[in-house]
C-alpha cells in the first residue's frame, strides 16, 4: 500500500496561479518521509460548471475534498465543497456536498450534489462501515459536526437521519509542498499508486533495447536501423541513430564494433518570435510551416517552405495573404492551418473585413499543380457556409474561428470554435459538423455543440474552448483544443471517442478532467497552447504549439515530439533531455556487413 496525499492549494495570483486553478484536487505520493506532488503540483480534479436557460456557464472551484474507497474495493468516492468560481460559498447550492466516483484518481465522473444543510458545508468526512453495510457520511457546519448513514453514495440528493456527532479525526497532514492546504491521506494498492505516477509525471530515458547484431549489406541499410529508447513509466520509442562509420567498407564482409548516438533534433524555444498558433503541413515531398503573424497585428499570413522539419526554422517567409488583398479581409486573419482532403490541399483560417465581432472561418483552396508558396496558385477565401449556403453565423452578433479538419471511417469533419457576443456573450464553445469533401467550405449536417469551457483552467480569466486539432488512431480519435485566456492562464487538454461511436453525439466524447499542458509543464514557456500535429519521414509525431518564452513575452512558436504514455495518450511536456538522455545517448552494437564480394 502507498500513501496518497490530496489537497487544494492556495492561489498566487492571476499570471502564476489562479483561484480557478488552484481551488482543485491536487495528488502527491509519498517517498520516504515527505510527498512529491504529481502533475506539476497542478490540479487533476475540477468542478464543472452549472449552466443557466440562455446557454451561460456559472464557473465552480472545489475545497476541503475527501476521498474514501467504495466498498466494493473496485474504485473510490470523492467529496467537496462546491464553491464559487472564486473559492468562495456557492450560493447557488447552499449547503450541498459535490460528489464523484473514480477507479483510479485519474478519470473521474461528477455524479452530482448532495444536499444535507441549511447553511455552508464546512469539512467532510465519509466511511464505510463494513459492519453495518453501509457508509457514514459527516460534516461541519457552522462550527458543528452532523452525520448522516447512507446506504447508498448515490441515492438521492437530499440526506435523511441527521444526527449531531463528534469530529472526527481529520487525518490532516503537514506538507511543504508549494501552496497545499487543507490535505489529507488515503493509503491506495500499489498498483494504482504506480498508474498515478506513470500518468501524473513526465517518463524520462532510462535506457535502450539495442540488437547484439546488426547485419546489412549498406550504409543505407545501417541508416534505416532503430534502437527502441526505454522510458521510465514502462513506454518505449523508436528512434534513429548517428553511426560511426569511418573505417567501415560497406563493399566487403566483415565484422565490426560500431558506436552510435541516438539521434535527437534539438528545436531551440521559440523557433520563430511572434508567431501563434502554428501548424505544419506536408505536401508533394516537402514541408510546410504556417502561423498566425504578431508581428503586424494579425494582417499577413506567411509560408515557409523545407524538405524536412529542421529546415523550416531557418527557411524564407514568403507572403500568401494580407489585409490589402481582399475588401472582406481587411481585418484580423487568424489560426491557418494546412488539410488535405481526397489529394487537395487547402488552408482553412479565420478572418474578418474590420472589425473582431465579423471574424468568422474560411477555407482557401490550392490549385492543381500549385506550390503552396505561391500566393497566386491559392483561391480567394471562401466563408464556411452550412449546407443551404446560408452563413454560418451571423456576422456581428457570433464569431468563428480555429477551423480545423479531419478524415474519420471515410468522411471528413470539421471542428471549430464559435462565440456568441449577442445578446449575451456565452463564451467560445467547440462545434462539430461534417463537411463536403468536394468543396469543404460546405457543412452538410447540422452543427452540434462538442464542448464548453465547463471546468475552471477552461473558464480561467475568460470562457474559452479552441484550437482543436485531432490525432487520428486506428481505435480512436484524440481531439486536443486549448482554454482560457490567450495569456499565461492559456492551456491544452483533450477530448477523445472510441472507434464505432457517432462523431456527432456530445456525450460520446470523454473529456479529460484536467489540462495536459500549462505554464507549470515546461519552465520558462507560459501560456501553452493553440497545438497542431505533424508526422515526420520517420513516422515520429511532431506537436507544433505557441507559448511566451517568459511572462509577458510575445506569443512564439515551439516544436516538441510527441510522446504517449502507457494508455497511448499524448504527452506534450516531454522535453528534450527527457526525450533522449545524454547518460543514454551513446549505443554499441557488432555490425555484420554482408558486402557485395563475399571473400
Amino acid at each position: 500500500m502507498k500513501e496518497i496525499l490530496y489537497y487544494t492549494r492556495k492561489p498566487i495570483d492571476s499570471v502564476h496561479y489562479d483561484a480557478r486553478i488552484a481551488y482543485s484536487m491536487h495528488l502527491a505520493i509519498r517517498e520516504g518521509d515527505g510527498f512529491t506532488a504529481l502533475n506539476h503540483n497542478s490540479g487533476v480534479l475540477f468542478a464543472l460548471a452549472t449552466e443557466n436557460e440562455d446557454g451561460s456557464l456559472n464557473p465552480k472551484c472545489l475545497r476541503n475534498p475527501f476521498i474514501t474507497e467504495k466498498k466494493t474495493k473496485d474504485g473510490f468516492y470523492v467529496l467537496a465543497v462546491r464553491t464559487d468560481g472564486e473559492g468562495c460559498a456557492d450560493t447557488e447550492d447552499v449547503g450541498g456536498i459535490l460528489l464523484w466516483e473514480t477507479k483510479d484518481l485519474i478519470k473521474y465522473k461528477e455524479i452530482g450534489m448532495i444536499h444535507v444543510s441549511d447553511t455552508e458545508v464546512e469539512r467532510i468526512y465519509c466511511e464505510y462501515d463494513e459492519a453495518c453495510d453501509d457508509y457514514r457520511l459527516m460534516w461541519s457546519a457552522g462550527g458543528k459536526w452532523y452525520k448522516s448513514i447512507l446506504k447508498d453514495m448515490t441515492g438521492g440528493v437530499q440526506v435523511d437521519g441527521i444526527s449531531s456527532c463528534d469530529e472526527p479525526s481529520s487525518g490532516c497532514v503537514e506538507t511543504d509542498i508549494e501552496g497545499a492546504r487543507d490535505c489529507a491521506v488515503i493509503r491506495v494498492s500499489d498498483e494504482i499508486a504506480d498508474r498515478l505516477v506513470k500518468k501524473l509525471t513526465v517518463a524520462y530515458h532510462i535506457g535502450n533495447e539495442v540488437s547484439d547484431t546488426i547485419r546489412v549489406s549498406s550504409k543505407e541499410e545501417l541508416e534505416d536501423i532503430r534502437i527502441r529508447a526505454l522510458y521510465s513509466d514502462g513506454t518505449s520509442a523508436l528512434k534513429r541513430v548517428d553511426w560511426d562509420v569511418c573505417g567501415i567498407d560497406f563493399d566487403k564482409s566483415g565484422e565490426y564494433y560500431i558506436k552510435g548516438v541516438i539521434h535527437k533534433e534539438h528545436y531551440e524555444f521559440p523557433v520563430a518570435y511572434n508567431r501563434a498558433d502554428p501548424c505544419i503541413g506536408f505536401w508533394n515531398g516537402k514541408y510546410y510551416f504556417i502561423a498566425t503573424n504578431d508581428a503586424d497585428n494579425n494582417h499577413s499570413l506567411y509560408v515557409r517552405e523545407a524538405d524536412s522539419i529542421p529546415e523550416l526554422v531557418s527557411a524564407e517567409e514568403k507572403l500568401i495573404l494580407d489585409s490589402d488583398m481582399y475588401d472582406y479581409a481587411k481585418g484580423l486573419l487568424w489560426a491557418p492551418e494546412f488539410h488535405e482532403i481526397d489529394g487537395k490541399l487547402y488552408i482553412f483560417l479565420a478572418l474578418t473585413p474590420g472589425e473582431f465581432f465579423c471574424e468568422e472561418s474560411h477555407v482557401m483552396e490550392l490549385c492543381d499543380g500549385g506550390n503552396p508558396s505561391n500566393k497566386d496558385d491559392w483561391s480567394a477565401p471562401k466563408r464556411v457556409v452550412k449546407w443551404d449556403g446560408t452563413d454560418l453565423c451571423e456576422m456581428g452578433r457570433e464569431i468563428t474561428l480555429d477551423m480545423t479538419c479531419f478524415k474519420w471511417q471515410d468522411e471528413y469533419y470539421a471542428v471549430w470554435s464559435q462565440r456568441q457576443f449577442l445578446p449575451k456573450d456565452l463564451g467560445a464553445w467547440l462545434y462539430i459538423a461534417k463537411i463536403d469533401r468536394n468543396e469543404p467550405w460546405k457543412l452538410i449536417t447540422e452543427p452540434v455543440v462538442l464542448s464548453k469551457p465547463d471546468y475552471g483552467w477552461a473558464n480561467n480569466h475568460t470562457f474559452v474552448d479552441e484550437g482543436p486539432f485531432a490525432l487520428i488512431f486506428e481505435d480512436r480519435i484524440v481531439l486536443t483544443f486549448s482554454s482560457a485566456a490567450v495569456d499565461t492562464s492559456y492551456v491544452v487538454s483533450m477530448l477523445t471517442i472510441e472507434k464505432g461511436k457517432d462523431l456527432l453525439v456530445r456525450e460520446n466524447w470523454e473529456k479529460n478532467n484536467y489540462p495536459i499542458l500549462t505554464s507549470r509543464s515546461v519552465p520558462g514557456e507560459f501560456g501553452t497552447g493553440h497545438n497542431a500535429y505533424v508526422v515526420d519521414e520517420y513516422g515520429d509525431i511532431w506537436n507544433t504549439y505557441h507559448a511566451r518564452p517568459g511572462e509577458e513575452g510575445v506569443r512564439s512558436s515551439g516544436i516538441r515530439r510527441v510522446h504517449f504514455d502507457t494508455d497511448s495518450m499524448p504527452v506534450l511536456d516531454m522535453t528534450e533531455e527527457l526525450d533522449v538522455s545524454p547518460e543514454h545517448a551513446v549505443v554499441y552494437t557488432k555490425l555484420i556487413v554482408e558486402g557485395a564480394h563475399i571473400e
